[in-house]
């Protein structure tokens, strides 16, 4: 694969030996040697960035939620609460029934991220999954910028301080941002840069058992932090080594006959020690084969637009809002941003690795935008490459308006690449600078946004509900669903000492192959939500009744609660006329207790 070098001699060949050996040093010893003064004020700065960023969540660990996060922030602490739950329980973290009871989830089917949430569980168990949950989201945005900043500083450019802008924009462009309210997985990418280095480095070392081995652990690491970056980005690299060795074709036997034994050896590996998960997670219990999503590919207009969360953004609002939602704002380059590297490809041209990155950039921005370009989301009926691949396997389970983060790197290239050119010819070193600023600075993040989090019923929160809980579930009115997951945080804050059906998590629709969010909707659960949204009581017949009662048996209900909601009186009438119950306040909620009722007791056969 292409070695990255601004000069004739591959920078990764002239530092791997020389004719002279040098006797071996201790592993402590040689990072101590290649890790410098600058190095280490690079990185307080990165780190201290990434504090700022999250700083408001920081200070407020106990009831504080980042606001555009929707319901994704319940759903990754209860995510991480789990997996430390099943763990100190010796129990398998590959699946649990704790939530869409009885039938369960499938947690490898899920964004799970067990690179965090098995490594950081004592963390989990001494402090709460909040503090794993920010803790993953600071390291992410810190660890990504300076393991970009690692390989550009080593292997790119000579200029630490080009380095530096590059590994920058990449752990903090606008997308890294917009994920960091709610997508750790998209925001833990520090393996990826080290894994293109290797990739890089098996075309040209001699050692291919230990560069394969090295692979295949990393890529098993990735597999755990998210399997859906690991994909897009394998598919921008293939672009980047494909117009690569287009340029030069001579390069690109010799290149596949130096990686192939350890490529080989990496996939072996990495298929070793993930096979059970992996089959787990394709042909397990609750698993699915495609998730099937709408249109969600970038808008033209997103791509010059400021994101919201930035200095740009606040002073210059976009005007109409083409995010698929916050959390999604994977593009939102800016047009001065996209101005000076438009000039920068121009300018770098005849450098092989910034050609191939500008080529590479344009592909994936290309790939991001979706079957067809919109404008204020008014299509043109102009076709895009994604109408023809996106039907294909695993492609068809991606949000294309992600493939945009692949360009992050690409955009890290030309920017380091530009500034220690500039910086050589200083003649050039001020109107480079003067146009970095311009485009940099009105994407410089401001601290996300942060809530004061509902209040836990006491119902739950003072351990009332051990007095009911056994071996059945306690159904929430109505139940947690996607819109609305609060219901999962008080079953973490009580420990798992229950299960609750419903819940926020990716599960199999009815045809057992297209996912959806949540379980299939039973009609109980739909009237519920009805009426929650709604506030209208329905008339309840004798259908309606038999429909629940077969619900509350196929939930094995042990009690119905319904805590302070929206249209609470609705709700209560509701239940009431489905039971023929009117129910009794205990403590701040209601509660119908089904446990002594004959016609709701658990069906054995079910």
């Amino acid at each position: 694969m292409p070695a990255l070098t601004t000069t004739a001699e591959p920078i990764l060949e002239r530092r791997s030996g020389s004719a002279t050996a040098k006797p071996k040093r201790r592993w402590a010893e040689r990072i101590r040697d290649n890790w410098s003064r600058t190095d280490s004020t690079v990185a307080l700065v990165f780190l201290g960035l990434a504090v700022f960023v999250l700083n408001h969540q920081w200070r407020n660990l106990g009831n504080g939620y980042l606001s555009k996060s929707g319901q994704d922030q319940t759903m990754w602490e209860w995510f991480f609460a789990v997996a430390a739950h099943s763990l100190s329980n010796f129990e398998s973290p590959l699946s649990t029934d704790l939530q869409n009871f009885p039938l369960g989830v499938n947690m490898m089917a899920n964004t799970a991220m067990f690179g965090v949430s098995i490594p950081l569980a004592p963390v989990t168990l001494m402090f709460g999954p909040i503090v794993t949950y920010v803790l993953a989201l600071t390291v992410g945005l810190f660890g990504t910028a300076l393991a970009w900043y690692w390989v550009f500083s080593r292997h790119l450019v000579e200029s630490r301080a080009a380095a530096a802008i590059g590994g920058l924009f990449c752990g903090f462009a606008p997308s890294m941002i917009s994920h960091a309210n709610a997508h750790p997985n998209f925001v833990c990418l520090f393996i990826l840069p080290l894994l293109v280095l290797q990739m890089i480095r098996l075309t040209h070392s001699g050692k291919w058992i230990r560069d394969g081995i090295v692979l295949g652990l990393m890529v098993t690491l990735q597999i755990g932090l998210g399997e859906e970056p690991l994909l897009i980005f394998a598919i921008a690299f293939g672009i980047f080594a494909a117009v690569y060795y287009f340029q030069r074709r001579d390069e690109f036997m010799p290149a596949v006959r130096n990686a192939r034994k350890a490529f080989g050896l990496a996939v072996a590996i990495s298929v070793a020690i993930t096979a059970i998960p992996l089959w787990w997670q394709f042909f397990g219990p609750q698993s699915y084969h495609l998730l099937s999503h709408d249109k969600t590919g970038n808008d033209s207009l997103s791509l010059f637009q400021f994101p919201s969360q930035s200095i740009g953004g606040i002073l210059w609002p976009p005007g109409q809002d083409v995010a698929i939602n916050p959390t999604e704002e994977n593009a939102y380059f800016g047009w001065p941003l996209l101005a000076f590297v438009a000039f920068a490809s121009i300018w770098l041209w005849r450098n092989r690795i910034a050609r191939t990155a500008s080529i590479t950039m344009a592909g994936v921005l290309i790939l991001s935008m979706g079957p067809e370009i919109t404008v204020g989301w008014v299509g043109t009926g102009i076709p895009m490459p994604w109408h023809l691949i996106g039907k294909l396997p695993l492609f068809e389970s991606l949000l294309e308006t992600r493939f945009a983060m692949a360009a992050l790197p690409l955009i890290g290239i030309l920017l380091a690449l530009g500034t220690e050119r500039a910086l050589r010819l200083r003649a050039s070193s001020v109107p480079w600078l003067v146009g970095l600023a311009v485009a940099l600075l009105p994407l410089t993040p401001t601290p996300l946004p942060v809530v004061e989090r509902p209040a836990t019923p006491e119902f739950f929160a003072d351990g009332t509900w051990q007095n009911y809980a056994g071996d059945g579930s306690i159904v929430t009115v109505p139940l947690p669903k996607a819109q609305d997951a609060a219901a999962l945080r008080w079953q973490a804050e009580s420990d798992f000492g229950f299960a609750v059906p419903g819940g926020y998590f990716l599960g199999p629709g009815t045809d057992d192959k297209t996912g959806i969010y949540g379980p299939v909707e039973r009609p109980t659960a739909r009237l519920l939500s009805q009426v929650q949204k709604t506030g209208r009581v329905p008339i309840i017949d004798d259908k309606t009744r038999a429909a629940a009662i077969a619900d509350l048996r196929f939930w094995h209900a042990e009690i119905l609660v319904l805590p302070e909601e929206k249209n609470q009186e609705a709700l209560k009438a509701t239940v009431t006329q489905i039971l023929g119950d009117p129910g009794r306040q205990v403590d701040d909620v209601w509660l119908w207790d089904v446990r002594f009722r004959a016609d709701v007791q658990p069906d054995p056969r079910t």
